[in-house]
């Protein structure tokens, strides 16, 4: 039986260093969020990226600081 994930941890690795990770639920809904907010936006845009799942808390950044993204299967719960 395969396993699946409860949720996908995002790092999105910034300019100068910074790192962030922020949880999605699905694959489905990180890749609507990539495809419709930070592939589609000015190099100096600013984007919202949800950082939790309470509604309405975002962190913002420009669009052109992401220089790269890895995504992380969660299978546990988030307070393992």
């Amino acid at each position: 039986m395969s396993r699946v994930p409860r949720r996908y941890a995002i790092h999105l690795l910034l300019n100068g260093g910074h790192r962030e990770v922020v949880h999605f639920q699905t694959l489905d809904d990180f890749q609507k969020w990539y495809g419709g907010v930070l592939t589609t936006a000015a190099p100096e845009a600013f984007v919202n990226v949800p950082i939790s799942e309470l509604e309405g808390e975002y962190l913002v950044l420009r669009a052109g600081s992401v220089l790269g993204l890895r995504v992380e299967p969660l299978y546990a719960t988030l307070d393992d």
